[in-house]
């Protein structure tokens, strides 16, 4: 069963290239630019098909895929070259490919919501209102019943699951807290609230909603934003030195959680809900990581084509896009020797 979760993971992680790609393919051509292939995998094609101008491959390395597009890295003289396109175009081709995975994240996510609210939670969706509150707590009298969390240390609060995560996040157990009350902001300042000794709670109970339409949107979409935002929260954490790059994980280290995470469930159903939710945080993560201000990713390739544009325009001059392609190759190659190196970890950490 384990070798079925992981060629699932394989396949589902293949789908999230694709996807990415799709984004990058859909929009040039939409945009009249010229692809030359699209591309699931990487290495020797396996298969391959010529159609119009686009050739169509599934290469044999079960890893990544592109959208090769004419002209992106220099000079052309084909009027449908990326390098010749109106800048806009370029930037919404550029973006297309995150844009995706977010589309796709929020779906896996939804659907996830959806099937796991109406199987395993009789219809009810974890909200973040309170329903009850301890008295022999220091924050009793001043968080109340019916309050919903709305800030917690100038840090939305998107889900329940926010609550606990930001509370903990502050060792010293003080914290500025927006919630809503009456349908209006009350900021609690400087306020107490930390997990028992006794039971390790923090002395407060949140409620649930019946599950509608209406209210799966908002939650799927909250759940998407949040997902998002534990992204950059890993970063940040791995900046400051709050995390170590230890626990940095690439596609073999996740397969390897999905996996561990599977053999724990007892429940196939359940265990592969799981596997598909954590797929769409991945999709997420992937839309995220792609932009960040990197040359070589999609964010980066975006604020070098708005500096070239603003340069461009100031001094009236063409600045030679080769360059750019130089910037972008040189720090591929760093980015893919990161890659080897997390990879390698990974692998030797499944046998050690």
């Amino acid at each position: 069963m384990v070798v079925v979760y992981v060629l699932l993971a394989i396949v589902l992680f293949s789908l999230l290239v694709l996807a990415h790609e799709f984004g990058h393919f859909i929009t040039a051509k939409l945009s009249g630019v010229q692809v030359n292939e699209f591309s699931l995998f990487m290495g020797p094609a396996i298969w391959k098909k010529q159609k119009g101008e686009t050739l169509y491959a599934l290469r044999c390395i079960p890893f990544g895929g592109y959208c090769a597009m004419e002209g992106e890295d220099g000079e052309n003289e084909n009027p449908r070259a990326f390098v010749n396109a109106k800048v806009w175009k370029r930037l919404v081709i550029l973006v297309a490919g995150a844009f995706m995975n977010f589309v796709v994240g929020f779906l896996i996510v939804l659907v996830f919501l959806g099937i796991y609210t109406s199987t395993y939670r009789e219809g009810y969706m974890a909200s973040k209102q309170v329903i009850g509150v301890m008295e022999d707590r220091p924050f009793a009298g001043q968080l109340l019943e019916g309050d919903e969390f709305y800030k917690i240390n100038d840090r939305r609060v998107f889900v329940q699951s926010d609550i606990t995560m930001l509370l903990d996040r502050e060792t010293d157990g003080v914290h500025d807290i927006v919630v809503l009350r009456d349908g209006e902001k009350v900021l609690l300042e400087q306020i107490t609230m930390r997990r028992s000794e006794q039971d390790g709670k923090y002395g407060f109970t949140i409620g649930s909603d019946t599950m509608t339409f209406g209210v799966l949107l908002t939650e799927a979409w909250n759940q998407s934003l949040d997902l998002g935002r534990l992204t950059w929260m890993g970063l940040s954490d791995l900046i400051t030195g709050r995390e170590s790059v230890k626990n940095v994980a690439g596609p073999v280290g996740a397969v390897d959680m999905v996996v561990s995470t599977v053999k724990q469930t007892d429940n196939t159903g359940l265990a592969i809900l799981n596997l598909i939710y954590f797929f769409g945080f991945i999709s997420i993560n992937l839309g995220v990581m792609n932009l960040l201000p990197i040359p070589a990713l999609d964010g980066g390739r975006s604020v070098c084509l708005l500096v070239t544009a603003a340069v461009e325009k100031i001094f009236r001059r063409k600045i030679n896009p080769k360059y750019e392609g130089y910037l972008h190759a040189g720090f591929m190659i760093l980015l893919l020797a990161f890659m080897a190196i997390i990879t390698f970890k990974d692998v030797w950490g499944l046998f050690t």
